[in-house]
């Protein structure tokens, strides 16, 4: 016991240096005009502009063009000839600043409250800027991120933040967007569970215990929506408090749900209560797309680089299923798994090219398309005129691994610190070694 306890030790003062390491500031406001050129402009509506200039002062982009920028005097010139320019790159529903490390350190996870409802829970609060896995994933274009509560019935609400701030204040970028759901399922893992039975003892199916936790929602919302509806409560309900928003259009309702019939209970659940849905998961989405083009309710896939759940499907069902939403006219976007991993979403979109999307339509899933899923279309997402300069220019094309070479981005104007962990160690070892790639 005596030497577990000091090997912990070791392994947490080993950690205490590697990330003693990487203390990164957060870059300062824009204080000079600055223009792009001669660049390859990804605008992530679809459109591309190749030979292209880009302009942008006190964090809003102020031009969009090909050829040669009208007048620059005063502004600094980045020339990016023969490179790639971006919008920034958007990871809806995640635990990134919410988890440091996974399994084996308690204290440093906190994207889970105790109990099953709590709409009241703000994530937000919890955001912790100064994790050091949100420089690695920032490296990879990844400028925007959802901080997403999970467990529970309704596990809490999330809010937008920019990956670049010293405090969850400074990162705020749409408070208190939505509140996240977990739709009741008979399913687990692509299969039905059979009841364990008991002598004596008449057993719910997982059927019958699935509607009843529907039930239970339902009569919940319905108790939410009449405190809504009165003017001054005479006492207050927080969690009543927070729904609020649902039922005004002010905030969405995210909902995890995986199976077609789930996806369908669920657009009905939020139909009937005149509630702004987002269907979170949705890996049978592509049997009901009818239904979620005629609610207008949008999918949020997780990832494409993963098996499917039933033995039965399609081995490569996940990487088509992309391209099948946008076939199908249903709004979609794209998600990574947990935190850290978020530095794969832009190869997860990649993944689905090789499948039937083209590269821009693979770009807009995890930037414009995201955007408008989350409501912050109006100021991010694409690079236009009058929008927020979140944008970054990498040497390569950035939905490739292997070309991907993210050189220099932009929050809001501000030329962000792109060091990390990751690549500090990579220089102290190859330095060592004398190793260059």
């Amino acid at each position: 016991m005596k030497r577990t306890i000091l090997s912990l030790g070791g392994l947490l003062l080993g950690i205490t240096v590697a990330y003693a390491q990487a203390n990164i500031s957060p870059a300062k406001p824009q204080s000079k005009p600055v223009v792009i050129t001669g660049a390859t402009i990804h605008v992530g509506n679809g459109q591309v502009i190749n030979n292209g200039y880009i302009t942008f002062d006190k964090g809003k982009i102020t031009g969009v063009g090909q050829g040669t920028a009208p007048d620059i005097t005063g502004y600094d010139v980045i020339n990016a000839t023969g490179k790639q320019v971006y919008p920034g790159f958007i990871a809806p529903v995640t635990t990134l600043g919410l988890v440091e490390v996974e399994e084996g350190a308690r204290g440093t996870v906190d994207d889970t409250e105790t109990g099953d409802l709590n709409p009241h829970v703000r994530s937000l609060v919890a955001y912790n800027t100064d994790s050091k896995v949100i420089p690695t994933v920032r490296s990879n274009g990844i400028l925007l991120a959802q901080p997403t509560p999970e467990g529970g019935i309704i596990s809490g609400e999330s809010s937008v933040v920019q990956l670049d701030a010293w405090n969850w204040e400074d990162a705020a970028y749409k408070k208190d967007m939505a509140i996240h759901l977990n739709w009741p399922t008979a399913v687990a893992g692509g299969r039905r569970r059979a009841p364990v039975a008991v002598p004596g003892v008449v057993q719910e199916t997982p059927a019958q215990r699935a509607q009843k936790a529907v039930d239970n929602i339902t009569s919940l919302f319905e108790q939410a929506k009449a405190y809504a509806d009165i003017a001054k409560p005479e006492v207050t309900n927080i969690r009543f408090e927070a729904m609020k928003g649902l039922f005004n259009g002010t905030k969405k309702l995210f909902i995890i749900a995986d199976g077609a019939k789930e996806i369908v209970q669920a657009v009905s659940f939020s139909k009937r209560f005149g509630i702004l849905a987002v269907i979170v998961g949705g890996k049978e989405s592509y049997l009901v797309t009818d239904v979620l083009k005629e609610n207008n309710v949008p999918v949020i896939l997780r990832e494409t680089q993963t098996l499917p759940d039933k033995d039965e499907d399609d081995v490569y069902l996940p990487y088509k299923l992309p391209k099948m939403l946008q076939d199908a006219g249903v709004l979609y976007g794209l998600t990574g798994t947990g935190f850290w991993r978020q530095r794969n979403l832009p190869f997860e979109a990649g993944q689905a090219v090789g499948y039937g999307l083209t590269k821009e339509q693979a770009l807009s899933m995890i930037t414009m398309n995201n955007a408008k899923i989350m409501g912050i279309d109006k100021t991010t997402g694409t690079l236009e005129t009058g929008k927020d300069a979140n944008l970054f220019i990498s040497a390569g094309d950035a939905l490739d691994m292997i070309s991907i070479d993210v050189e220099t981005a932009f929050i809001q104007g501000r030329n962000i610190n792109l060091d990390n962990l990751h690549k500090q160690l990579y220089k102290k070892f190859s330095d060592k070694y004398g190793f260059k790639l």
